[in-house]
């Protein structure tokens, strides 16, 4: 009999969703406003003064945000972005999509971050911005970072898709760089469906990613169907379709509103699994650096065949034969055959990378989560580690 019952199977990342949400998102219906309109402009707003951003952008997705962000850069081609193996494709592809190439520079071992030194060794002539990413919610070493940005003349582009309570000796994450860029899928720990958002000091910049976000156009949707007459528009760029709905910013304004109190629910069940999981021969998450924030996004376990004695993959389907949703954050970018074939990129180049991406196990973390829920997915783990 598995750890939960079919009917009961406990999906990874799912999120918590109130009531004050359901009633935001029927007052939008209600409104006939269901595009981007007052609603996108109350959450732009909310999340700049969470994060102390000066200028906001939301956006559909943090591809789209990633994407703008380096389009706002003006790239040229041969024009080189250096990024970690250790993520999600999308922060490659953002980077080939705005014409530049990607240059990985492999991650630290602890942090799974991406390594400062393996930065300066990638760095050339040819290179034009770093872009970390802050891992599962752990901040990147923004000092040394921002330090190499300016010292070779870089432009620093943040994506903080698993980080929107990541601090960094008490500054948020995504205000360091020229640009940081946020995601609101359905599993992130301020959750919209879709959505995304990009944020700033630079007001002109910021300008030019609104005009992109909404096909070029020189006046938002909103302001040109108001109350306050019709206005023409122009359109003075070839942008892209990548504006926020009000009916997934009526989800975000509460989802914000609520994410300190949601954090607190995360670090304790961290603590349950650490607690937990101590005794077994599993890798664990580092703890988090002095004067520092985690967003406790994702706790990744590492599953060593030879330490536990069974694979990663097969830990995942005896997982999920238990009931219980996991997730793997990342394989590496390499492993992918796009990559390979376009690149020549090799797994074995970057070998940290490539060890961590094929051990990692994320487990289900999510306030959603009862004690009950955290109870069964520790149970999971301890059999499938006795049995072997």
């Amino acid at each position: 009999m598995p750890v939960r019952p079919k009917e009961r199977f406990l999906v990874f990342g799912s999120p918590l969703i109130l009531q004050e949400e359901v009633d935001e998102v029927v007052a939008s219906m209600r409104s006939g406003w269901l595009g981007t309109g007052p609603k996108v402009a109350r959450f732009q707003s909310d999340f700049a003064a969470y994060v102390g951003a000066p200028h906001a952008a939301a956006l559909n997705s943090c591809t789209a945000a990633l994407h703008l962000a380096l389009v706002a850069l003006d790239l040229k081609p041969g024009d080189e972005v250096i990024t970690t193996p250790l993520t999600f494709c999308a922060s490659v592809n953002a980077i080939i999509h705005a014409g530049g190439t990607p240059v990985l520079a492999d991650v630290d071992p602890r942090t799974m971050n991406i390594d400062p030194e393996r930065v300066r060794e990638k760095i050339t002539p040819r290179t034009k911005a770093i872009l970390p990413v802050h891992f599962a919610g752990r901040s990147c070493d923004m000092d040394a970072l921002t330090s190499l940005a300016r010292e070779h003349g870089l432009f620093l582009v943040e994506d903080c898709a698993h980080a929107i309570e990541t601090t960094w000796r008490g500054r948020h994450a995504g205000t360091f760089g020229d640009l940081g860029c946020f995601s609101f899928y359905a599993t992130k720990n301020v959750a919209t469906g879709e959505g995304g958002m990009v944020v700033s000091s630079d007001a002109e910049r910021m300008a030019r990613i609104k005009i992109l976000g909404l096909h070029g156009m020189s006046a938002d949707a909103w302001k040109r169907f108001g109350d306050e007459g019709y206005k023409h528009y122009f359109v003075v760029e070839a942008g892209f379709k990548y504006n926020m709905m009000d009916l997934q910013a009526a989800i975000g304004i509460h989802q914000l509103a609520r994410v300190e109190e949601n954090h607190v629910r995360r670090r304790a069940v961290w603590e349950m699994y650490d607690r937990a999981f101590a005794d077994l021969p599993l890798g664990l998450p580092a703890p988090e650096e002095p004067n520092t924030r985690h967003a406790r996004h994702l706790y990744t376990i590492l599953v060593d065949e030879a330490r536990c004695g069974v694979s990663r993959d097969d830990f995942l389907t005896r997982m999920t034969r238990e009931g219980i949703g996991v997730g793997v954050h990342y394989l590496s970018v390499p492993e992918h055959p796009y990559y390979q074939q376009r690149y020549g990129w090799r797994p074995e180049d970057w070998p940290e990378a490539m060890t961590i991406g094929r051990r990692t196990v994320s487990l289900p973390l999510s306030p959603k989560l009862s004690d009950a829920d955290v109870a069964d997915v520790i149970e999971a783990v301890r059999l499938i580690l006795s049995e072997g």
